[in-house]
């Protein structure tokens, strides 16, 4: 298990947590002082009251809680949020409301998941030709062709 610091700089933040033993996401919190509305396809800056320490070779990336979505209407406005190893602010969940409704979210309500993973860092360079595959140039929906 790698250990991640968390830094609180407001009050009543919640550290993430997961849900379950296997959970891949930690819930995040918002932290606010009150509750507060989001209007349909609105997006609110939600804070968590939280900065992280992600160490390097790994990142933060924030999803959807998948029954806030699916039953709210409200994830992510950027779909995933990526956080570099070297970002010390807090950290702000852009929540966008999907739906046709206004969608309250409470002061201490979990309103994503962050997941934290190794990333590979590719050393980019320019080429006349790339290798042959079965799926070549076929773009969305090719790989159901086959």
């Amino acid at each position: 298990m790698q250990t991640v610091k968390v830094k609180k700089i407001r009050p009543g933040a919640a550290l993430p947590a997961y849900g379950s033993e296997r959970a891949a996401g930690a819930d995040l919190y918002a932290c606010l002082d009150a509750d507060a509305v989001i209007a349909p396809h609105e997006t609110l800056m939600v804070p968590t009251g939280i900065c992280l320490e992600i160490p390097e070779g790994f990142a933060g990336f924030v999803y959807a809680r998948s029954g806030l979505a699916s039953k709210r209407g409200l994830a992510p406005a950027n779909k995933v949020g990526v956080i570099d190893s070297d970002y010390r602010g807090e950290l702000i969940v852009a929540l966008h409301n999907h739906s046709g409704a206004p969608q309250t979210v409470g002061k201490n309500e979990r309103i994503a998941q962050l997941v934290i993973a190794p990333y590979l860092k590719a050393a980019f360079t320019e080429s006349e030709t790339l290798s042959d595959t079965a799926r070549g140039e076929g773009g969305f929906g090719s790989t159901g062709k086959f």
